[in-house]
């Protein structure tokens, strides 16, 4: 399909600033997951009904757009209540983490955050590397910590260790929507499977506790 050409017919209504603003955003991220982040503000316009001006009414540029596009795709999507999650000491380790990738697959495992995700690295950008040292230092860094306070065999886990078991259950939805091969249905089981086998590898509690 040209990636000018409309996908609904153009809403000419005024709308107020802000439901502007999250029409247009929102159209924006299906977009550049379709095409890429050199995708071009007037094909953008061109799918969404409006005039190329009315954009830059909202958006000094296109990086301000990418900018907005980051956000709602994801910050927007990373909870606030993953970081005490994930250091809650009432819940063993494996409930904390199992809980953890449950909500985090549901969110991540979508066409356009692992299209945009994939495009913004192969283009150079600076979105997913923000991103990736967002979740290191907020998510991956405090249970890190954890994980290392509870280690009782003589190998204790590393950051590149935890970047290894989230890479791997990342891959899942790399595979379904980069790749487009066949995967399963509910990717709770795989999850599952590959949070044990770390857990048992660096000891850290029955896994079926």
């Amino acid at each position: 399909m040209n990636s000018a050409e409309p996908t609904a017919a153009p809403d000419r209504r005024r709308l107020p600033p802000q439901e502007r603003r999250r029409q247009i955003v929102e159209g924006a991220v299906a977009f550049f997951a379709d095409v890429g982040l050199e995708g071009n503000t007037r094909d953008l316009a061109g799918r969404l009904g409006v005039t190329q001006s009315l954009l830059f009414n909202y958006f000094a540029s296109k990086s301000d757009l990418l900018e907005a596009v980051y956000e709602h795709v994801y910050l927007n999507r990373l909870s606030d209540d993953w970081p005490t999650l994930l250091t809650d000491e009432r819940q063993t380790i494996r409930e904390r983490v199992l809980t953890f990738y449950d909500a985090y697959s549901q969110l991540i495992f979508q066409y356009e955050w692992m299209r945009i995700f994939m495009f913004s690295g192969l283009a150079g950008a600076a979105l997913n590397r923000r991103y990736l040292d967002h979740l290191g230092k907020v998510i991956l860094a405090p249970l890190l910590k954890q994980m290392q306070a509870a280690a009782t065999g003589p190998d204790v886990p590393q950051m590149e260790d935890l970047w290894n078991l989230h890479g791997g259950i990342v891959y899942i939805g790399i595979r379904q929507h980069i790749y487009q091969v066949p995967c399963p249905d509910d990717p709770s089981e795989a999850i599952t499977r590959a949070v044990d086998r770390f857990l048992t590898a660096f000891a850290l509690g029955d896994p079926n506790e």
